[in-house]
């Protein structure tokens, strides 16, 4: 859309000069010759910016100015002024003006101060914007969810926000860990500073310290500028350092330095710098049994685990299935341009059935692949994908349940067969992604990827995992 520019001036030929000069830019320009007219106008019309005149008749450019800004308090207002007036033009700056421009005109820089003040003013509007679907997105209205043990979350979240805490969120991968520490960070005072994530286990050993604590130029080879941590970006708000229990021990200790005195120190640096920041830790990991086998510092589990937040598995909370369903049901919908009316009452029956190993992130995945591929307009048990409406998909048969006849059983091809329905619910619990399912099955790349070519799985996921 056009920006909307009104001009204020009782000269007819500035007027007619930035018209002029602001058509050929594209912009939609509207005339007057002195502040009350300005003043009127904008009553019954909506302009982006004011361009005016500071000496003008009846209504000054400055008490013009001094309107605008006590009612239209956004609306950007650059002011006009002659050669030698710069003090004037300073205190309309101090009153709210954008910036000024002198006569006589220089042509291109009046044309780059407006569109300056323009692409300032939408970079504005979009962060505010993005700042209100943040808080909105990360408010307790999208951790959906009715059962006993979601409302235990609310509650825990609504007093823990309120303090600098340092908090443990805990619980298998897809139950929602990030998103609690979001919850946490944006519904307490720390909400217009800044939230900070660290994935511990994507960040390679050698550049963790970097990375966290930032370095000094030459501190190692590569190290062509001086860099800012993570920590000092987050200086004010929250760290929310994810999959903690992947931290290796040497950065542990600088980690529990951090905490504790509350300053870092660049890699190579010799200065120490002041930082508050408030932790959210989490992890999918038994930190205190990897603390009794020495892979996890204890007072560092100590000094995070103020506060613990269990999030419980989908499993555990199967009344919260249809809500969470219906949710990303139309999340998706509205993503992918979608009308589709619902989730039939026996396709809802299949959902509360499966055991989704890969939690709401499992069942969020299953959502969105079903209405990309659906095209009726409600949701059928045929439409769901194929694991979770097998009784295989539902529930993993245990050693119990397979009977061995008189004339036996052939022990790898049952084995096998529970290994590939593993493997495909991996692959399914973790977006496809394989590396990623190779955690969840707590063995290597190499392994899930031999796997894979064995069972003939390589349409599933992604085929451009890295090792």
């Amino acid at each position: 859309m056009k920006a909307r520019v009104l001009v204020v001036d009782d000269e007819e030929s500035i007027r007619e000069f930035l018209e002029i000069m602001l058509k050929k830019e594209g912009y939609e320009v509207t005339c007057v010759e002195d502040g009350q007219q300005a003043l009127d106008l904008l009553k019954k019309k909506s302009v982006d910016m004011v361009i005016s005149d500071l000496q003008m008749p009846n209504v000054t450019g400055i008490e013009l100015l001094k309107q605008v800004k006590d009612q239209y308090p956004d609306m950007l207002f650059m002011m006009i002024t002659a050669f030698g007036t710069t003090e004037t033009a300073v205190e309309a700056m101090k009153l709210g003006a954008y910036d000024y421009i002198t006569k006589p005109f220089k042509i291109d820089e009046v044309r780059i101060n407006i569109a300056n003040a323009l692409r300032s003013q939408n970079l504005e509007v979009e962060n505010r914007t993005l700042k209100k679907e943040l808080k909105q997105e990360y408010s307790f209205q999208n951790l959906v969810g009715n059962s006993e043990a979601m409302h235990r979350i609310y509650e825990l979240i609504r007093r823990v926000s309120q303090t600098p805490t340092n908090v443990l969120v805990t619980g298998e991968s897809g139950t929602g860990k990030e998103m609690v520490a979001k919850a946490i960070h944006y519904n307490g005072p720390l909400k217009d500073k800044p939230f900070v994530t660290v994935n511990c286990g994507a960040i390679p050993e050698s550049l963790m310290e970097s990375e966290m604590f930032g370095h000094k130029k030459g501190s190692f080879t590569g190290a062509v500028a001086d860099k800012i941590g993570l920590f000092e970006v987050a200086d004010g708000g929250t760290l929310f350092l994810d999959e903690v229990g992947e931290l290796p021990v040497t950065i542990q200790v600088k980690l529990l330095r951090a905490i504790q005195e509350r300053v870092i120190r660049r890699v190579g640096g010799t200065d120490d710098t002041k930082i508050e920041v408030r932790i959210i830790a989490a992890t999918n990991r038994e930190l205190e049994e990897m603390v009794s086998t020495g892979d996890f510092r204890q007072d560092l589990f100590y000094r995070l685990n103020v506060i613990n937040i269990k999030t419980p598995a989908l499993r555990e909370r199967k009344e919260d299935i249809a809500l969470l369903a219906n949710h990303f049901l139309e999340k998706y919908n509205h993503r992918l341009s979608k009308a589709i009316g619902g989730i039939s009452e026996d396709a809802m029956g299949v959902l509360q059935k499966y055991d989704y190993p890969g939690n709401v992130r499992e069942l969020e995945n299953v959502i969105e692949r079903t209405v990309a591929l659906e095209g009726g307009a409600m949701i059928l048990p045929e439409s769901l994908p194929p694991f979770v409406n097998t009784p295989s998909g539902r529930k993993l048969a245990s050693s119990h349940e397979i009977e061995i006849t008189e004339d036996g059983i052939d022990l790898d091809k049952v084995v096998g067969q529970i290994e590939k329905e593993l493997l495909v619910k991996a692959i399914h619990a973790s977006g496809g992604v394989k590396k990623r399912a190779a955690k969840l099955l707590n063995i290597t790349f190499r392994s899930m990827r031999y796997r894979v070519e064995k069972y003939n799985l390589g349409t599933l996921g992604d085929d451009d995992d890295e090792e």
